[in-house]
């Protein structure tokens, strides 16, 4: 079989199942590919997907912090000595309240840095949920863009804009909510190109 012959059978329609990727793997591929290299994080149930999709992905390293402040401004630490943004996890409500410390600094030093937040099904948002938070009025005044991701498709294009757009111009800190059904959805979608500051 030529290497043409087999790339059409991956993508024929016939076999969508081989494509398919949960939306953990689409976010954890995409960083791979905006060359992360470290996340740090203190772990939540409503990422399980993205953490299970990190144990597969050897090329980044996992650093498990005990609190979520701390998480964060280590994150803010290791986007300031790289230059690249730093990546902190955390989960929602309490876990988004102290990992806002890091990103207020962040914002204050131009650091670059990406915060994904965990947040409760979509189905159940406008619910006062299990620690709803609204991140775009939490965060609205510190970071530079706060995005909710409402469709696993769309992962690798609104992951590419927060690095984009954490690290052109003034650098600063870009909040990504990761509703937990949109983690655990299946989809398939192509992964996009390297992000490159302006």
């Amino acid at each position: 079989m030529t290497s043409q012959s087999v790339a059409a059978t991956a993508l024929s329609p016939s076999s969508p199942a081989r494509l398919a990727r949960s939306g953990g793997r689409v976010l954890v591929d995409a960083l791979r590919i905006h060359g992360a290299e470290r996340i740090f994080c203190v772990p939540g149930e409503s990422f399980l997907d993205v953490l299970d999709a990190l144990h597969d992905q050897p090329a980044i390293d996992l650093i498990v912090c005990k609190h979520e402040g701390a998480a964060a401004n280590m994150a803010e630490a290791d986007g300031k000595l790289t230059g690249r943004p730093g990546i902190c996890f955390v989960t929602r409500g309490p876990g988004a309240t102290h990992a806002s410390i890091g990103v207020h600094i962040a914002a204050q030093d131009s650091t670059p840095m990406l915060l994904f937040v965990g947040q409760i099904a979509r189905g159940h948002k406008g619910r006062e949920a299990f620690q709803e938070v609204d991140y775009g009025a939490m965060f609205g005044s510190v970071a530079k863009w706060v995005v909710e991701i409402e469709d696993p498709a769309r992962i690798p294009e609104l992951v590419a804009r927060a690095f984009q757009c954490a690290t052109s111009g003034r650098p600063g800190p870009v909040v990504i909510s990761l509703p937990e059904d949109v983690l655990d959805g299946l989809c398939e979608v192509a992964d996009t190109g390297c992000y490159r500051p302006v």
